[in-house]
């Protein structure tokens, strides 16, 4: 027998943002197909009605495109031969699954109204008993089990809502290979007879996700760790439908953590912490708030790629920047670990700072000027990636250069305190004032020669570098850090860097105890 083609799918609810979890849960997909030449699926499993979100779907797609993990097939992205991808849209070709188990007597219909079931769960409440509808309680209920045979044609005739359950036995053990986790046993004694098909006729998740993982010939299922607890349902789905020789492999991903290490990264971590859980910038349709993303915060999507592979995937090697490309040829299913992946913000920055450091100074420059015409500052373009080729090596933002280097667009209007009683000594007005006639006299100005008058005033004045260069630093821009001093200083231009020293020194010491 041949090999099935792989066929692997991400099967979002549009019920708000995309987290950062669920873009993993893609990557991985993507990753597996691209390995093996096979399909990667965008299916939109909307049967939840009650909590769709206008936009929520778009948002989807646009983050994917974002990133660059593109399905060849699916919603947004062009319709394969098993279109439609959008489970609301494929609603008329449920039903005849969720029938043909009845007929086979692997579900029934329940005619329980809303208050039949509060009332069974506050039976149980009251007795200590764990309230669900299983192979116990079932038999207390209406349906098509403890009805007799004409009364559930009468009411099923008469319109009577209903909704078809899957029937679970008392007591069996369900047993499947999942490829991270190895095998996993669950009894159905913990399980509950979920509903297949609503009332309205919408499938639920269960139904809907196994129907279309078998007409859309998915061959490996990987998702988060949360449907775990949903595998031995899907398992029995497919034993009882006829499709075991179809059944996809399993691979449950292990949960994004918050960065203390403890329970499931959610957006008020990243509220608390100061760092998005989104992919783009969300705005809630109903209270109009609006949530940062990755994008919007200064993200480059190769980092943010590089970030999620590495949450939970461990390479062969100990190799950490990864081109997409690259990833593809090393991803492997088995490489992934259990146990959940703790988020490191410091380490997300870290790899955003080094695919800055490989953007041109133009380049750079290009994306920090509408920063900069914001705040009307107008500078001219060879100047402003001069600025950025110095400030890259000490950023790990484009949005975080205006800011860093405001005194290379403008004199300092205010001067760090702290490096001034640490620093400013009795001896920096002198040496500032060498240091003016010095540059004065240079006719090649240059970093070089700023150095060079530096480092002979240092000699004449019997003072050592570190006594002088934050305090000189600070001299000429108002702070105790920054890009290399003397290159700074030559960006600054003769005229600025002899008026900014003369301003220095009329600056009073500070004598400290």
């Amino acid at each position: 027998m041949n090999e099935r083609r792989v066929r692997v799918r991400f099967a979002p609810s549009p019920t708000g943002p995309l987290h950062i979890g669920g873009v993993r849960t893609a990557l991985y997909n993507y990753l597996m197909a691209k390995k093996s030449g096979g399909d990667f699926i965008l299916r939109i499993e909307d049967t939840d009605q009650n909590r769709f979100v206008p936009g929520a779907e778009q948002y989807i797609i646009d983050s994917l495109k974002w990133v660059g993990i593109e399905p060849n097939e699916g919603v947004g992205f062009g319709d394969g031969p098993h279109a439609p991808y959008r489970q609301s849209e494929r609603k008329p070709m449920y039903r005849q699954y969720a029938e043909q188990l009845i007929e086979a007597g692997h579900a029934y219909y329940a005619f329980d109204t809303t208050e039949d079931l509060e009332a069974m769960r506050e039976r149980l409440k009251s007795s200590n008993i764990e309230a669900k509808y299983d192979a116990i309680t079932r038999s207390t209920m209406i349906n098509s089990i403890t009805l007799p045979e004409d009364e559930v044609k009468r009411r099923l005739d008469a319109g009577d809502p209903y909704v078809i359950r899957f029937k679970l036995a008392r007591k069996d053990e369900v047993k499947f290979h999942d490829e991270i986790r190895g095998w996993v046993v669950f009894n159905t004694a913990t399980m509950d007879d979920k509903v297949l098909l609503k009332h309205d006729g919408m499938p639920t998740y269960h139904l809907a996700n196994v129907v279309d993982d078998y007409l859309m010939q998915i061959t490996h299922v990987v998702r988060g760790e949360e449907w775990l607890p949903s595998a031995p349902l899907h398992v029995l789905l497919y034993k009882y439908l006829g499709w075991e020789d179809m059944m996809p492999k399993f691979a449950h991903l292990p949960l994004l953590l918050k960065p203390e290490g403890a329970g499931k990264l959610s957006k008020r971590d990243g509220d608390r912490l100061g760092f998005p859980v989104f992919p783009l910038q969300w705005q809630d349709p109903e209270t109009k708030e609006i949530s940062s993303g990755y994008k919007e915060s200064g993200y480059y999507k190769e980092a943010v790629i590089n970030m999620l592979a590495l949450l939970g995937w461990h390479p062969s090697s100990n190799q950490e920047l990864f081109s997409l490309d690259e990833l593809v040829d090393a991803f492997t299913v088995d490489k992934i670990a259990k146990s959940g992946a703790k988020f490191d913000l410091q380490k997300a920055n870290w790899f955003n700072q080094h695919y800055l450091r490989l953007q041109t100074n133009e380049q750079l420059a290009a994306s920090v000027k509408p920063l900069l015409d914001a705040k009307d500052i107008i500078v001219d373009d060879a100047f402003l990636a001069t600025v950025c080729g110095l400030a890259k090596e000490k950023v790990n933002f484009v949005n975080e250069i205006p800011d860093y280097c405001s005194y290379l667009f403008a004199d300092p209007q205010n001067y760090d305190e702290d490096v001034r009683k640490k620093r400013w000594k009795a001896f920096m007005p002198s040496f500032c004032e060498s240091m003016i006639t010095k540059i004065n006299a240079l006719t090649n100005y240059t970093h070089t020669e700023i150095e060079a008058a530096f480092h002979t005033t240092l000699t004449e004045m019997n003072l050592q570098s570190k006594d002088v260069l934050q305090a000189f630093r600070w001299a000429l821009s108002g702070v105790g850090g920054g890009p290399p001093i003397f290159e700074m200083a030559e960006l600054l231009g003769k005229e600025s860097v002899i008026k900014r020293l003369e301003k220095a020194t009329t600056i009073e010491v500070i004598e400290t105890v």
